[in-house]
């Protein structure tokens, strides 16, 4: 499903112009975005958490040419289902 596909389906299901639907979505995506940057999680009930996590720096290997390399620290967003989610797909 692309953004385009999605913005259709919730102004289907909400009764909403597509225009409108997509600043809600947009909107949304600012808000998650502008929450973790900010290193705040985020829970929405039922459908799962986002929240940042750090990768602590590690050594790995050039595969090209067998190398030792290091890799920095990093953040990363991890997502974690919810139940109600969880149930949906299986």
């Amino acid at each position: 499903m692309t953004k385009a596909d999605l913005v259709g389906r919730m102004a289907d299901d909400a009764g909403v112009t597509k225009i409108a639907a997509e600043k809600a979505l947009n909107g949304f995506i600012a808000a998650v975005t502008e929450a973790l940057a900010a290193g705040d999680k985020i829970t929405l009930v039922g459908f799962g958490t986002f929240e940042v996590s750090e990768r602590a720096q590690r050594e790995g290997r050039n595969p090209r040419t067998g190398d030792v390399i290091t890799i920095p620290a990093s953040k990363m967003v991890r997502f974690k289902a919810g139940n109600k989610l969880k149930e949906a797909v299986q």
